[in-house]
């Protein structure tokens, strides 16, 4: 995968990770899906962006090279994948929120769960993280190497139709739109 286009613009990284597939090697196998749904978290007047205030223990990973993976815990209970976005230094990440499933189904079934719909089995940041098996190990692993990747979806359309909203699940800065997604994919989150 080519990450020049991480290393600019974050809101242009949100859109481009779209259509692009995630992959996701264990032991268990491989586990693949389209990128259907992003967010961009900006360090400048973004107070939802965990680097707003600047670099902690919890948030240092975004100020790394774009490139590598961001991995948070929420809640107590979820995790949540970023890809690192913009210049190194400068904090800011792309949440990637749903991926339309594409190879490993019969493993991302057993991890969420039997009786999960496939349209649920990475439709929301949390979702994605469990069919995925991805936790806070993954922390900072650069997303052009196993066994977590970027790549390219060469049967990707040039011109998917994009549409921003705002962000969602979030208590501030909620009227920014900052979120992209594939308009009417069935897997986006809810």
């Amino acid at each position: 995968m080519e990450k020049r286009f991480l290393e600019h613009d974050t809101v242009e990284a949100a859109r481009k990770l779209l259509g692009m597939y995630l992959c996701r090697v264990t032991g268990e196998g491989l586990v693949s899906g389209i990128i259907v749904e992003t967010e961009a978290y900006l360090s400048n007047n973004d107070p939802a962006c965990h680097a707003s205030r600047g670099r902690t223990r919890r948030n240092a990973t975004m100020f790394g090279a774009p490139g590598i993976a961001y991995v948070y815990f929420i809640y107590g209970n979820y995790y949540c994948f970023n890809v690192v976005a913009g210049p190194e230094g400068k904090g800011e990440a792309v949440l990637v929120r749903a991926v339309e499933p594409a190879g490993g189904l019969e493993l991302m079934r057993k991890r969420r769960g039997e009786g999960c719909p496939d349209k649920n089995l990475a439709s929301g940041p949390g979702k994605l993280c469990q069919a995925f098996a991805i936790d806070r190990s993954l922390d900072g692993h650069d997303l052009s190497q196993k066994p977590l990747y970027l790549a390219e979806n060469l049967a990707r359309p040039d011109m998917l139709t994009i549409q921003s909203t705002p962000r969602i699940g979030i208590s501030s800065a909620q009227d920014k739109c900052l979120r992209f997604i594939v308009t009417g994919n069935k897997y986006l989150s809810r």
